[in-house]
């Protein structure tokens, strides 16, 4: 995918610049990986910025994305030393599980102000050099969560499904200004931070054979998703939710039984405590 050219004073003119968040590890680090590859300056946010090398094309910034005083400080010390992004990726996101009824204020607010205030809060601060140059684009990082109810994570869920809605407005204000916004769901994807889950090797094998294709993502799957958004090829795409999950959100009838009588597929290999297990111990990404 060729990147677009800029200018900047710390950059090469043919180098333009992407902003990911949650760029540490897991996802955030394979959209890093991917946008270098594809000829971005990269600057990565996150809050575990020192556990990470700099490159000469990737820096890593110390920043609480749920703090709007700090994205903002951050945002416009970026754009002094480096110009405008021309790509901004909202990634960064913590999770909780638990009973809606265990659920305190606090950790829900907690979810909340991480996944979707941060969002909102990288969006108006990095959103407004890409105002103010006429064009740009945002992914933002959901969930197949987003869109079907995932059982002891309802602050996660609600904080994902807020996040479609916001990407979707987005598009709607900013798209007569050039700016494009739209949002990756991945499905199950083994992380440093999933680990808890997928360390397990039958939740693992489950979950394979539950996706129509067999597998379990990839952080690279869903980095191709996010470059592909983020760059001109999908420069008529704005306010759609791309997910990436081998087809798992379209998959709820093959665990239903059905008479041997009647056409179609078998059921998915799982067994009525499987099927609970996987729900009960979703976790994101």
């Amino acid at each position: 995918m060729a990147p677009p050219a800029t200018s900047s004073t710390n950059r090469p003119s043919n180098q333009p610049l992407v902003v990911v968040t949650g760029a540490a590890r897991g996802i955030g680090a394979a959209i890093c990986s991917r946008f270098l590859h594809d000829g971005y300056v990269v600057i990565g946010l996150d809050l575990c910025a020192e556990s990470v090398p700099h490159t000469s094309s990737r820096e890593i910034i110390a920043c609480d994305v749920g703090n709007d005083l700090q994205v903002s400080a951050v945002a416009n010390e970026i754009q002094r030393n480096f110009g405008p992004a021309e790509v901004l990726v909202n990634n960064a996101g913590i999770w909780s599980f638990g009973a809606i009824e265990d659920t305190s204020a606090e950790e829900f607010q907690r979810v909340m102000t991480v996944n979707l205030a941060g969002t909102f809060h990288c969006t108006k601060s990095f959103g407004a050099g890409m105002l103010d140059q006429g064009r740009g684009a945002i992914v933002n990082m959901v969930s197949i969560a987003a869109q079907a109810a995932n059982p002891q994570a309802g602050a996660y869920s609600a904080s994902k499904a807020g996040i479609v809605a916001f990407t979707r407005q987005t598009a709607l204000e900013w798209g007569p200004r050039g700016v494009r916004a739209n949002a990756v769901g991945p499905g199950f994807v083994p992380t440093p931070g999933t680990g808890a889950v997928y360390d397990d090797e039958a939740v693992r094998a489950v979950r394979s054979r539950a996706v129509p294709l067999q597998r379990l993502a990839s952080p690279a799957d869903i980095a191709n998703a996010v470059a592909f958004l983020g760059s001109a090829e999908a420069a008529y795409i704005t306010g759609q939710v791309l997910y990436v999950d081998g087809g798992i959100s379209q998959a709820l009838m093959t665990l239903i039984p059905r008479p041997t009588t009647v056409a179609g597929p078998p059921p998915r290999d799982l067994t009525g405590d499987d099927v609970w297990r996987t729900a009960t111990t979703v976790a994101p990404r």
